[in-house]
């Protein structure tokens, strides 16, 4: 298990510390939700974590397949929900890798994104008292407020 440590520093910033690695990252509110846009909001560090999840799996693939992805490029485009509650309802993610259309490689490091551990968050149905109001009284999450939107994912 891995730790992760979220100070809200006010202004609707947040900092966070990643527990093994000290490395630091901070959010602010989108300017479409009361925020300034001065850094990823948490929503964005999904799609964030969506894109980087899929590099890092294919780059495993490739390294067992002799591959060089360098170069390699995703991108991810997060759509909100435009009715309450606000929630990330879409995901479309492109791949941009420089081997030949007919490789024999293309599939099978297209399968690899498409089944990360990111892609499999929405399925995860057993993910549970994700949110605490204090450290001896979990709040469930339901499925109404489970992630949804990961059209890209099989």
């Amino acid at each position: 298990m891995v730790g992760v440590s979220v100070k809200y520093t006010g202004n609707l910033h947040c900092d966070a510390t990643h527990g093994p690695s000290q490395s630091k990252i901070s959010t602010d509110a989108p300017t479409d939700n009361k925020g300034k846009g001065e850094a990823f909001s948490p929503t964005d560090l999904v799609a964030t974590a969506l894109a980087t999840c899929m590099s890092t799996t294919m780059g495993i693939k490739a390294q067992e397949l002799g591959v060089d992805l360098r170069g390699m490029s995703v991108s991810v485009q997060k759509e909100m929900s435009k009715d309450a509650p606000r929630r990330i309802v879409a995901l479309p993610s492109e791949v941009h890798i420089s081997l030949p259309p007919d490789s024999p490689h293309r599939d099978v490091l297209e399968q690899t994104a498409l089944n990360c551990d990111a892609c499999h968050l929405e399925r995860s149905r057993e993910i549970s008292n994700l949110i605490a109001r204090d450290s001896s009284t979990p709040l469930g999450m339901t499925d109404d407020y489970a992630l949804s939107g990961y059209s890209h994912c099989m």
